[in-house]
């Protein structure tokens, strides 16, 4: 699955299928929630969060190519990722875009 973050396929004629979206909640265990608490002491980069956002942009972008997939698409553009927190711990990441068919 082609996966762009612009409207267009270069060189190729799309026909739009529908908006195709994934999404997670994802938390931390609490020993390592622990730990990055004990990190924003001193500073520096929260290698457990950081770990925890990428398997949930992973997680996400697998059911958008999913449902991009179950519509027969070849690609899906202008993929867009968002995320928030819900909750101490835990955020969200969505991801989102236009599942094309290629001509």
């Amino acid at each position: 699955m082609l996966l762009l973050n612009i409207d267009h396929v270069p060189g190729k004629e799309i026909e739009a299928l529908g908006l195709v979206k994934g999404t997670v909640v994802q938390s931390k265990n609490f020993g390592k929630d622990f730990m990055a608490g004990m990190k924003t002491l001193v500073g520096g980069e929260i290698k457990g969060y950081t770990e925890m956002l990428v398997e949930a942009r992973q997680i996400a972008t697998k059911r958008m190519v999913d449902e991009a997939e179950a519509l027969g698409a070849d690609a899906v553009v202008n993929v867009r990722y968002g995320s928030s927190s819900v909750m101490s711990g835990a955020a969200e990441v969505i991801v989102y875009g236009t599942a094309v068919k290629l001509k």
